[in-house]
């Protein structure tokens, strides 16, 4: 994707499919008011019955990351989950439980545990059912398909980091399950995090803006 329109052309295809608001940001790497705005911009859900509403002016303060071309080829994915595990493997001597974040941080997640060799985790953050409204009132979910937390330690691997929310609630999450989370990392890092609840993250791209967002 190369500009603007073909991110509302890729969000509107994406709400076309049934995908959530939530999942829609987590499938084009943007936050979940840019996906809102992109959606809103390409018309996709509008009730017909509604009357139209004005078109929004300006635009929220997102930058899109697009890292296609690491994840449609296995090669490249695993080169790059291992400059992630070196990022996490100088942390710990200890962990044996790598979580991926659904569902693009599922994939590198895999690639970093059999680096590491660990077992490995999924957890689905409560952004994919979200449309609009509060948060705070859905809940993730850590598949029962791959390894439990069991009070272990973990590592936690994400693609990106927009607002630091997902990772916050994965980190919680974790907690809940009486597994300490020891590190996390990602591709990049649009925020410039560097702890998220007291744990360290690591990035191997760390995105800075310069000059007025106004």
């Amino acid at each position: 994707m190369k500009n603007v329109d073909d991110l509302i052309e890729s969000a509107a295809q994406l709400a076309g499919q049934g995908l959530s608001k939530g999942e829609i940001a987590d499938e084009l790497n943007v936050s979940r008011e840019t996906a809102s705005w992109l959606v809103e911009r390409s018309g996709a859900g509008a009730d017909a019955r509604a009357p139209p509403r004005p078109e929004p002016s300006g635009g929220p303060h997102d930058i899109h990351v697009d890292w296609s071309a690491l994840g449609r080829d296995s090669s490249r994915l695993s080169h790059v989950a291992a400059a992630m595990a070196d990022l996490l493997d100088r942390q710990s001597e200890t962990v044996d439980l790598t979580i991926g974040i659904e569902k693009a941080g599922a994939p590198l997640a895999t690639s970093v545990a059999r680096k590491l060799d660990t077992d490995l985790g999924t957890y689905a953050p409560s952004k994919h059912q979200w449309e609009e409204g509060d948060i705070d009132d859905l809940g993730g979910t850590f598949s029962r398909n791959f390894a439990q937390i069991r009070d272990r330690e973990c590592y936690v691997v994400d693609d990106t980091i927009t607002s630091g929310t997902t990772m916050t609630e994965t980190v919680e999450a974790i907690r809940e399950e009486g597994g300490t989370p020891i590190a996390c990392c990602v591709l990049v890092d649009k925020q410039g995090v560097d702890e998220v609840e007291g744990v360290p993250v690591h990035s191997l791209i760390n995105v800075v803006r310069v000059g007025d967002e106004d």
